[in-house]
Parts: C-alpha cells; structure tokens; sequence
C-alpha cells in the first residue's frame, strides 16, 4: 500500500511539473512554429510567416463558414489599410477550401495575405493559446516576433486597436 501511494504521489508530481512546463514554454516555441509555418497562398505558392517578422503581425484563423470570422474581417480590411504604413501586417489563415477563400477573399476585398491551412494550423494555433482550437483565433506578434496577445472568438476595431497601437 504505501508503494502504491509513493507512485501515485510520483505520478502526480510528474503531471504537475510537465503542467508547468509547458505553461512556460509555448511563448517562444510557439511564436517559432508560426513564423517556420509554410503554408499555400491564394496563387498556390507557399508562404512562411517568417517574411513578415519585423512587422507588427496580426495572424487570423478563421474559415468561410465561421459566422464571426465574417463579421470581424471587414475591420481587419480597415485595419490593414489604416496602419500599413506603420508596420502593420495581418495574414489570415483560413481552415477552409481554395475555392471558398479565393471567392470569398475577393468578395469581402481582403488587402492582406490569405494562406491555407490545415488541421496542423490549427495545431499551431493550439500551441500559441487556442486550446479549444475554435475559430475564430487571432495571434498578435510584436516586431521581435513574440507573441503578445491573443484573442478567442471575434474581436472589435476598439479591442484590435488597443492591443496593436502600443506595438507600431
């Protein structure tokens, strides 16, 4: 009995301890794992993240058939037009088919890169916070390439503009 309660106390610690760990690691691994990403764009090119670091970037999850993806997207048109030249990139990364992202891109006259991604993106997505891997899910990285909030589920120009200003 006592062997058993000196295992299961073990067992629990190590559960604790890897727990912990990974609370402290995914900043930097994640932020790494996003900026190696290499996913297609809308041409069928493909594109790493890595490009953009330097920027102030505003990475999207998001798909066609996501209700508040469709209602935040408009906002980050705006956005990327009004800060462009202030050294702020959005790139969206939509879980969705070509086809759909491609018309749908056009549609809503998206100004800023669309790549498409997979269930690994989603997994990316997962390291950097999004651990009920729901869209949509919005990353912001600072000019270092750090990771330096994130947003679960739609997000307002007022919230958006707060979290990026301080970073321009």
């Amino acid at each position: 009995m006592l062997y058993a309660l000196i295992a299961l106390a073990a067992f629990g610690a190590g559960i604790w301890v890897s727990g912990h760990r990974q609370k402290d690691a995914p900043a930097a691994s994640a932020a790494d794992n996003l900026f190696a990403m290499g996913l297609p764009d809308l041409q069928n090119k493909v594109q790493t993240l890595s490009q953009w670091r330097g920027k102030v970037l505003v990475v999207n999850f998001w798909a066609t058939w996501c209700a508040p993806c469709r209602e935040e997207i408009p906002i980050f048109v705006k956005m990327q037009e009004k800060y462009r030249n202030q050294g702020l990139q959005f790139v969206g990364i939509s879980i969705d088919q070509m086809d759909k992202t491609t018309e749908f891109s056009r549609n809503f006259g998206i100004n800023y890169p669309n790549l498409i991604g997979t269930f690994d993106a989603v997994e990316i997505s997962g390291q950097a916070g999004n651990k009920r891997r729901v869209l949509p899910y919005t990353i912001i990285l600072d000019r270092k390439g750090q990771i330096a909030a994130t947003e679960l589920g739609g997000i307002t120009q007022e919230k958006l503009e707060t979290l990026i200003k301080p970073l321009l």
